[in-house]
């Protein structure tokens, strides 16, 4: 169950057809979810909650020129590849989120599956981008359970149309604002007289104090106390640390078809960070919040599969600025509905050592928004 399928729409733009990510022309998107065994931790062993969700952007990704850009909130988080993203202002491969401790192994299959496709005497390169949250308080972390097949599976089951919400892929062992978490996702178009291009968001949504949750600006986490619902158990998790509860992380991916350059990529990437700030998110120490933002409004610039020698030059198309501001109403609209999307998405789950992070209900949830609503 989906925010609108309760009727909750947030702000004012229409969505794309599938309100995901996928509704931008070309975006791809597939996951790996690993459940497995129950009861008290044994490291290595499980209970296994976790895995990997990968974002293809592009059908010629690293051969389509995608320009792209990034932001970080609060840096106590990982998306590797950055940093020539922030150099050369351009994506190349795919986009990965998984859990924390799952980084290396993942970035390291997406290169070997590259590596399946190319000639063995071309010489190449590749510096994936795979971003990470926590997900110790349900899975296994340390056990590091994610492997090179099963980014390999996320990868040959990329697909447009509808995407997979809540306990799937990346996102399977995620909380957020102390209820279930993990993968949401929605999408804006903005207005003709903006160009009607398509802004589309993922997140992985592991962020948030309960007392914090705003839903279309209600407080709905301050009157859903933990005696009602509780709170993931907080022995032995970052739950524990002198932060307390929001000790998270959030990875956002907002992909348009707008012709952006790379600095505009990083202004959309930016404004990210207002979608989390209406729903309670408010990029704590111990947190890891990282966007990235990229555009396929000037893919086909770059050189033809087989061509040899690229053109000396490229007639790129660029937004003017003056239409920009419309894609960032969109962005920050989509990535607070993809969080709320990952709330109602998710469903209770019990991890290591019986902690179990409950459901946003959506029945409750309207309840307090109805009372809200006629006490103001």
């Amino acid at each position: 169950m989906r925010a609108r399928d309760i009727g909750i729409a947030i702000g004012h733009a229409a969505t794309g057809t599938h309100n995901a990510i996928t509704d931008v022309a070309g975006v791809r998107v597939g996951h790996t979810t690993l459940i497995e065994g129950h009861g008290p931790l044994v490291v290595g062993s499980g209970p296994v909650r976790t895995g990997v969700t990968v974002i293809v952007p592009h059908e010629r990704v690293g051969g389509a020129l995608l320009f792209a850009g990034c932001h970080r909130l609060n840096g106590n988080g990982e998306l590797t590849g950055l940093e020539w993203v922030r150099e050369s202002g351009v994506l190349t491969s795919p986009i990965a989120v998984t859990n924390t401790h799952s980084v290396g192994v993942v970035r390291d299959a997406i290169v070997a599956a590259k590596a399946r496709e190319v000639d063995r005497r071309e010489v190449w390169w590749s510096l994936p981008v795979v971003g990470e949250t926590w997900d110790g308080t349900l899975n296994d972390i340390n056990g590091q359970h994610v492997r090179a097949e099963h980014v390999h599976r996320a990868l040959a089951s990329a697909s447009d149309g509808q995407v997979g919400e809540g306990n799937v892929g990346g996102g399977t062992g995620m909380v957020c604002h102390g209820f279930k978490g993990g993968i949401g996702t929605a999408s804006r178009v903005v207005p003709e007289s903006a160009g009607a291009y398509t802004v589309g968001v993922l997140v992985q949504a592991n962020h948030g104090r309960r007392e914090r949750l705003t839903v279309n600006g209600v407080p709905v986490g301050l009157a859903i106390a933990p005696s009602e619902v509780p709170l993931p158990s907080p022995r032995s998790t970052p739950w524990d640390w002198p932060d307390g509860e929001g000790a998270g992380s959030i990875i956002v991916v907002v992909a348009t078809d707008a012709p952006l350059l790379p600095h505009q990529c990083r202004r959309l990437a930016q404004r990210a960070g207002l979608g989390i700030a209406r729903t309670g998110g408010a990029g704590e120490h111990s947190s890891g919040d990282i966007f990235i933002a990229f555009s396929t409004g000037n893919a086909d610039v770059a050189a033809s599969p087989g061509e040899r020698r690229p053109s000396r030059t490229a007639p790129v198309e660029m937004l003017s600025d003056d239409y920009v501001t419309p894609l960032f109403y969109a962005v920050i609209e989509a990535t607070e509905e993809a969080i709320l999307n990952a709330l109602l998405q998710g469903e209770t789950m019990t991890g290591r050592d019986g902690n179990t992070a409950h459901r946003l209900d959506p029945d409750r949830l309207l309840a307090i928004m109805s009372e809200y609503a006629r006490r103001n």
